[in-house]
């Protein structure tokens, strides 16, 4: 069973480029879905974001080009390549594309959540 995929195995990879950016859009990659992770490749247009949602897991952004704005509980926080930061599960947040800006987002969902 694969685990991880669209991605190489055993190889090195620039994750930025596993994800190409497209005009007028935010385009994804999922790397892993299941019950209890989630990791995705983003690439955010110019002026192209996510609307202001919650999750029911800690959700942590690694920016990996660009430059971008994650907002939580209404606050505005600015990353730039190498930047991170953990949108905590249940609190609204979203995400938009200051200039092109690339992330990947790697979400962690409680036990509870987890179906048995």
């Amino acid at each position: 069973m694969e685990i991880l995929r669209n991605i190489p195995k055993a190889e090195v990879v620039n994750l930025a480029n596993l994800v190409a950016y497209a005009d007028g859009q935010v385009v994804s990659k999922t790397l892993v879905q299941n019950n209890g992770l989630g990791i995705t490749l983003f690439a955010f247009a110019k002026d192209e974001g996510i609307s202001t949602h919650e999750s029911k897991g800690d959700a942590m952004v690694v920016a990996l080009d660009g430059k971008g704005r994650i907002t939580i509980d209404g606050k505005d926080y600015e990353l730039a390549a190498g930047d991170s930061i953990v949108m905590p599960a249940n609190h609204p947040h979203a995400v938009y594309g200051i200039e092109p800006f690339k992330m990947l987002l790697v979400v962690a969902f409680p036990e509870a959540a987890v179906p048995s």
